[in-house]
């Protein structure tokens, strides 16, 4: 969308011009003492994507079709839902099948490692995906009631305390022990724990949130290799139960805490789980973006919070157990993302539930969920009346057996819990992702396949699906219309060159766009000079574009480029205040956003605006961004298809590899940018496949052989593929080049600037010339 907003400079605009005097055709900007006008945009920005997420709840409907005629109906019409979810949970892997599990034991010691007279405890393991295994116990019962159930623990408890083994758990939580007693044979899969001393990991990240990093930039997240687990698990009962010709494979599940979110997550995208109990866990998932870095989806709450995942176990039995959850608090120290599990409010659960039940319009028939309150909510998980409701849902008159004896055991206590069972799940699923990553450039090239380079125009064309797809599905659009900008500029400051503004614009309700314009004296009446947008970097401001505070990194370029001609505007961008600004990242990739898709609209605004100027050549509006900045040239340009060209400096990479590598020392996995991993980028866009979306307008990358933030072989390597799609295919390769230069981090303004000169058709200084 592009408005036109009338601005006339006379001539002599800029001679005695007074301090905080505005831009002609724009309102002054006036700010309360002390008044960070950046500080402000980010909090305004905080605000905006609270109230989305809000919103959220009543904007999911229009994502269900929910036939409430029959069952057989209803299981119809959510079918492309329980899709969704199992592909935003990364389900995207052939289980690999099986006869039974293994058996896990040694000459030392049997797999069978205890039990009383109602039930046996062996030590399994049995495939999942690809190479990863699930390990835990298998509770053999004496007398089988013909139910199989899977019992997950909570992320930091083991299977052995579930049991009895180990005194992790009070009595009363031992619900594998329950089951077990009861007749039920049980699988106790071991996840991956919080704990945050492998001695792999750099820093003070937890084991989930270390593994969550790279399979979320590949696809795949931890809750969705959990559940995996799990349906394998399921995958084995039902084969066994059939082949045993027992009639109808009778299979539950239940949790409690991350346990209780596996067993809601499996039973909403698998149908043969007859019913599940979900224990202190059942919430509003509003707040999800506060809950630990590993929970998280990309785009769940677009259509998805716990009320919608218990509509797709219906007409199966949900049972919810409202009962203390496995409560922390995670600091945000060591590179690691703050984040805490709460218990949630009684009447939160009760309000979910009954919004459950309005969903599927209070039919019994449909909605088969029941409440179950241990103590006053606060309780311990595994109440008798939970394990009756259990039961009782998946084979009537099953009763439940008294607590009974713990399990003996003739191992030693300090070997109850193996020391070797984390590290090997651990090495697995890191084994899994480093194997999506060599894979992920072949699946990217299968997807990109529909770029048409017959020729520039029919590339253009082809081009618009995969803009679309970026836009939507990576980045994320807010399907919102810009407000009117409303400029508000002061005078900041003058020299015999130029003279500069602040500028605040609007974009939505409670979010702004603020920068600083320099422009160059010399202006003359009715001429049009070409805008370079000048991108800072990480914590980094528009002050620091433009003078010496920040020269090491940013040489001044806004201000030198003004000097060369060019109208030049930095931008403040979102990426400043630390936490502050990634948990906006958080907030955002609840609702199927990202940072970007805020900061993509703001440059919208700002680029229509700077092209309604009398003095700026419209055709000619370009971007240069440093570092963070540049990861703003890989992404806005795309978008933002006013800019002209693109430059990205300092942070050209093989993205993916960075983002996913557990090996490479300038991965992101070692670092404490818990907000830089996007959902599946391994799949889509790589760095290359963003650069596609630029072309064919001009594009450069800007690199100093000793910046950390990559190797040259790296960024070589994938600026290879631009070059090959631009002189390889499309024949236009004086489009793009790539300038080398022995330095660091840094802006060096030398092949950029006569780039930019060249593609903007603006005279380079005469002093250059000569």
């Amino acid at each position: 969308m592009c408005r036109i907003i009338a601005v006339t400079l006379v001539a002599g605009l800029f001679a005695g011009v007074a301090s905080a005097v505005p831009l002609p055709g724009t309102h002054p900007l006036v700010t309360e003492k002390d008044t960070d006008i950046t500080s402000e945009l980010v909090a305004g920005v905080d605000r905006f994507l609270l109230k989305q997420l809000d919103a959220s709840i009543m904007a999911r409907s229009g994502h269900w079709k929910r036939g409430l005629g029959s069952p057989d109906e209803y299981l119809k019409s959510v079918a492309k839902n329980r899709q969704r979810l199992s592909y935003i949970l990364g389900l995207r892997d052939d289980r690999v099948p099986y006869e039974s599990p293994q058996l896990v034991g040694s000459l030392k010691q049997s797999a069978q490692i205890g039990g009383n007279d109602r039930y046996a405890i062996h030590r399994i393991r049995y495939p999942v995906i690809h190479n990863i295994h699930a390990e835990g116990l298998l509770l053999v019962p004496a007398r089988p009631n013909g139910i199989d159930v899977v019992a997950i623990p909570d992320a930091d408890i083991t299977p052995e305390a579930l049991v009895g083994l180990t005194d992790e758990v009070g009595k009363s939580a031992r619900y594998a022990h329950r089951l077990a007693q009861s007749g039920c044979r049980v699988i106790v899969p071991a996840l991956i724990s919080r704990t945050t001393n492998h001695p792999y990991i750099k820093g003070n990240l937890t084991n989930r949130e270390f593994l969550y990093r790279s399979a979320y930039e590949l696809g795949r997240t931890m809750i969705g290799i959990e559940v995996q687990k799990v349906l394998a698990a399921v995958d084995w009962m039902e084969r066994d139960q059939k082949s045993a010709g027992t009639g109808n494979p009778s299979i539950a599940i239940m949790g409690w805490g991350e346990g209780g979110l596996l067993a809601l997550y499996s039973a909403a995208v698998d149908q043969r789980i007859d019913a599940a109990c979900v224990s202190g866990y059942f919430d509003s998932r509003q707040d999800i973006w506060q809950e630990p870095m590993s929970r998280n989806v990309f785009a769940l709450l677009e259509q998805f919070g716990d009320a919608e995942l218990a509509t797709l176990v219906s007409p199966r039995a949900l049972i919810v157990e409202a009962s203390r959850a496995p409560e922390l608090e995670i600091t945000g120290d060591g590179g690691r993302a703050p984040s805490r599990i709460v218990t949630p409010k009684l009447d939160v659960v009760k309000a979910e539930v009954a919004r459950a039940y309005e969903l599927m319009g209070g039919k019994k028939d449909l909605a088969n969920i029941r409440l179950i309150v241990s103590g006053d909510g606060t309780g311990p998980a595994g109440t008798q009346q939970a394990l009756k409701a259990l039961l009782e849902s998946v084979k009537e008159d099953v009763a439940v057996a008294k607590f009974g004896s713990v399990p003996a055991s003739d191992i030693p206590e300090d070997s109850r819990v193996p020391a070797k069972r984390e590290e090997r799940q651990f090495k697995e699923i890191n084994v899994f992702t480093q194997w999506c990553l060599r894979e992920s450039p072949f699946v990217r090239k299968e997807f990109m396949k529909d770029l048409d380079t017959s020729s520039v125009e029919a590339y253009e064309k082809s081009a618009e699906k995969y803009r679309d797809y970026f836009r939507h599905e990576v980045i994320g659009h807010f399907d919102l219309e810009l407000l009117p900008p409303n400029v508000r500029t002061r005078q900041v400051e003058e020299s015999d060159l130029w003279v500069r503004y602040e500028v605040v614009m609007d974009v939505f309700e409670d979010v702004i766009a603020y920068g600083l314009l320099t422009l160059p004296k010399g202006i003359k009446a009715g001429e049009k000079r070409p805008v370079v947008v000048c991108q800072h970097g990480l914590e980094g401001r528009p002050q620091d574009t433009i003078g010496e505070s920040n020269f090491k990194y940013y040489i001044a370029f806004a201000t030198k480029l003004a000097e060369r001609g060019f109208v030049t505007f930095a931008p403040q961008n979102l990426y400043i205040f630390r936490d502050r600004f990634r948990t906006l990242q958080r907030k955002s990739y609840a609702i199927k956003k990202t940072l970007f898709s805020t900061i993509v609209p703001q440059h919208q605004q700002i680029v229509d605006w700077l092209q309604s100027l009398s003095f700026v050549d419209p055709d000619h509006v370009a971007f240069y961004g440093l570092s963070y900045g540049g990861k703003s040239a890989m992404r806005i340009p795309p978008l933002v298809t006013d800019y002209c060209l693109s430059i990205c400096s300092a942070d050209f990479n093989e993205w993916v590899l960075k983002n996913a590598s557990t090996r490479h020392r300038f991965s992101y996995i070692w670092h404490g940018e818990y907000e830089i991993f996007e959902w599946d980028l391994g799949s889509t866009f790589n760095y290359a496949e963003m650069a596609y979306l630029i072309c064919p307008r001009p594009f450069m990358v800007e690199r100093g052989h000793f910046d950390g933030v990559g190797e040259d072989e790296w960024v070589g390597y994938e600026f290879a593929k631009v070059r090959h799609m631009y002189q390889g295919k499309l024949k236009i390769g004086e489009l793009t080049e790539i300038e080398w230069f022995d330095g660091p981090h840094k802006i060096n303004g030398v092949g950029t600037y006569d780039f930019l000169h060249r593609h903007l058709e603006w005279p380079a200084p005469d002093t250059e010339k000569k």
